[in-house]
């Protein structure tokens, strides 16, 4: 069997070593880039926790599947005759 020269076993090591570097760079760059001033700050009322401040609104989150409005199945596609079904298919 052969042997792995130090050079093709460090290989792994450096390109782990360099994709997180690079991934550390762009998070970096992200944050910086944000424009956010206010980080905001979280606070406690009883059994809640609020974000207070900051760059995120309500209008930012994602809706709570409870607090959407429901809505109307689609009309079908085909048009019904004679007693309901489906085109083509009247006895």
């Amino acid at each position: 069997m052969p042997r792995l020269s130090t050079v093709q076993g460090a290989f792994p090591l450096v390109a782990g070593i360099a994709t997180a570097a690079v991934l550390c760079a762009v998070a970096v760059f992200t944050v910086v880039r944000s424009g956010c001033e206010d980080p905001g700050s979280y606070e406690a009322e009883g059994d809640v926790v609020r974000l207070v401040g900051g760059c995120v609104s309500r209008e930012d989150l994602p809706v709570d599947p409870a607090e959407r409005p429901a809505r109307e199945a689609p009309a079908p596609s085909w048009k019904v005759e004679g007693a309901g079904s489906p085109p083509g298919l009247r006895p």
